[in-house]
């Protein structure tokens, strides 16, 4: 199947990807477009995740490429980028799916996990069979997780005790398993277990009224006396320097997740404005329309520019945090700018499901916020410019 370059990849930067890996993004792009494009606005207007397309993205190398266990061809990080594009091109919230599902959960246990709990785990959230969530987050702590951290785990006999809440947890009204991450009281220090959601105490509650991602459920979770035994306490999580290593996969993601939705909303605005027509002829014809969408282009292709030379970095071996956080909050701010001025082309239809862009101006303000905010992404890098730690 061959890769038909899309409109916004101006400079062509698809090019980079090897033969195999243009042919595979190509059946992804494909099948997105067929199975899911005609679902995403209904589903985000009821607020349902469209579960038929779970067994469409499972087949695809989009899960499980980091590891022995689940590897299925030689595919980089680069590809995994595209990837990551492609979905939020389509929609931002199935994109979301996906990284916390093959970077958050899979990516815990890879890892952090022994390799008995690798070869137990890996293999059934790479096919599907199983769902899984990411519990990091807290009603009263976000950015401060390191040192915020209220959920508890407390060794008992040969298991651990948890107690706690977790909120905006993706995935959590459906998960099979969550990833739960918890202070340990004998040390102080932030331990990582395998919770099966129908363990006695676990309750996830879905959140509502949401109006951004609005088709991932995203739950909160209460834990009240949960009970795990040793063996799904992840083997190598044993400080919260562990939590930032599965947090570290999945930055630059969601920066090319970013970009993805920046170029959903663009190339709605494009197609709208060679079928709207004021003043006698297509909007297209505008000069002030051309320059919005001029504008919006070099916003994508400036961010796509920093998002792959990231990735290049992550398969070279050469990523550190800094790179894939200034990766993170660049591409996520002009996405920001590129949603509002794709709604600008479309005057009063920009805020209306039916034509695509109001859904990604929207979920555009989640992704600005999650997996480190862009304040928070600012200070990584100025400690790397100045050597100085300005977190607190």
């Amino acid at each position: 199947m061959t890769l038909e370059p899309l409109i916004s990849d101006f400079y062509g930067f698809e090019a980079q990807l090897r033969d195999h890996e243009k042919e595979a993004l190509a059946r992804l792009r494909a099948d997105l477009e067929q199975h899911l494009k005609p679902l995403v606005n209904d589903a985000w207007e009821k607020a349902e995740f469209p579960r038929q397309i779970i067994e469409v993205l499972h087949q695809h190398p989009t899960f499980g490429e980091l590891w022995d266990e689940t590897r299925t061809g030689d595919y980089s990080a680069l590809y995994g980028g595209w990837t990551a594009l492609e979905l939020a091109r389509i929609d931002a919230s199935v994109a979301t799916y996906v990284g916390v599902q093959n970077g958050l959960a899979m990516g815990s246990i890879g890892v952090c996990g022994s390799a008995e709990q690798r070869a137990e785990w890996l293999p059934r959230l790479r096919s599907g069979e199983i769902i899984g969530a990411f519990g990091l987050t807290e009603p009263l702590s976000g950015s401060d997780s390191a040192q915020g951290l209220r959920t508890t785990a407390t060794p008992d006999g040969d298991g651990w005790v948890i107690n706690g809440q977790k909120r905006w947890i993706g995935n959590a009204t459906f998960s099979d398993i969550t990833i739960i991450w918890a202070k340990s009281t004998e040390d102080g220090q932030v331990k990582g277990f395998i919770v099966p959601t129908e363990t006695p105490g676990y309750l996830a509650t879905k959140i509502e009224r949401k109006q951004a991602l609005r088709i991932v459920q995203n739950a909160d979770i209460t834990l009240t006396d949960v009970r795990v035994p040793n063996s799904l306490k992840l083997e190598k999580a044993e400080s919260f320097k562990n939590t930032a290593s599965v947090l570290r996969l999945t930055r630059a993601e969601v920066a090319w997740a970013a970009v993805g939705t920046a170029i959903g909303a663009y190339e709605a605005a494009v197609a709208y404005t060679k079928e709207r027509h004021q003043f006698g002829k297509p909007i297209a014809h505008h000069q002030l329309v051309q320059d919005l969408l001029a504008r919006c282009l070099g916003k994508i292709t400036a961010s796509i520019a920093l998002c792959t030379r990231v990735s290049q970095m992550l398969d070279n071996g050469e990523q550190r945090d800094e790179h894939a956080s200034m990766a993170k909050a660049f591409a996520t701010t002009s996405m920001r700018e590129v949603v509002g001025l794709c709604r600008e082309v479309l005057g009063g239809n920009g805020i209306v499901l039916d034509y695509d862009v109001a859904r990604f101006f929207a979920d555009a303000e989640a992704l600005y916020s999650y997996e480190g905010t862009r304040e928070m992404n600012s200070l990584i890098v100025g400690r790397a410019i100045t050597g100085v730690s300005a977190f607190v």
